[in-house]
């Protein structure tokens, strides 16, 4: 018996070292990705060259994460999560931080915050995905997913806020979602700053101003 427990325990042992190691492996490949992408453009990032960056077989890309588009979005959903792995939108800090705080405004500053904590990391992967999304069926596809998910987002947050008496009279949800949506996507974020040249920090005031603006009753 005693050589029996001792070999599951092996067993066992083995098991969880490779699954580190493939864990491992695959943050390797995610971080090459991230890095050829964000450096060569979608179009002239290859599965071969990834692989070589990360150390690997192309075989290895293939089976722990998937083809371009699949890594691109998983490059995304590690963005706006601001983790090594993906975390639901009803699980991020700053959701629960929103849904908890009554006042319109605060919830405001709460997200113009996110947004721009999240777009450092994500705007730039995203206008990668939105150049290839024209050339290419597949990016084209996890595109039209992400946007449309983006939309219910921003729905539901305006609901949030109308639910703390923060839409101002006369402007539907629908309106306010899309007034939203369209202040705090990453083709404004880059316009700012790097056209423009601003802070982060200023463009977070200016998004929670125009929000305040936009959407709140007057005083």
């Amino acid at each position: 018996m005693g050589a029996v427990a001792k070999q599951v325990k092996t067993r066992k042992y083995d098991n969880a070292a490779r699954l580190a190691k493939s864990d491992e492996t695959r943050q390797a490949i995610l971080d090459a990705a991230r890095a050829q992408m964000l450096e060569r453009g979608y179009r002239a990032t290859t599965i071969a060259g990834i692989a070589r960056a990360a150390g690997v077989h192309v075989d290895t890309v293939y089976a722990l994460v998937g083809r371009k588009p699949v890594l691109l979005r998983e490059l995304i959903e590690h963005a706006i999560s601001g983790s090594d792995g993906v975390i639901p939108a009803e699980q991020r800090d700053y959701v629960a931080a929103i849904r908890s705080e009554p006042d319109a405004r605060r919830k405001l500053a709460i997200y113009a915050r996110a947004t721009r904590e999240i777009h450092a990391r994500l705007a730039p992967l995203l206008m990668a995905l939105r150049d290839a999304s024209t050339t290419e069926p597949e990016a084209e596809a996890v595109w039209g997913e992400i946007s449309a998910r983006r939309a219910l987002n921003m729905r539901r947050f305006a609901e949030e806020l109308n639910s703390a008496g923060g839409i101002r009279p006369g402007l539907s949800i629908t309106d306010a979602a899309d007034t939203i949506w369209v202040t705090n996507s990453a083709e404004v974020y880059v316009l700012l700053t790097v056209e423009r040249g601003w802070t982060p920090r200023r463009y977070e005031r200016w998004l929670a101003d125009t929000w305040a603006r936009l959407l709140l009753p007057d005083d």
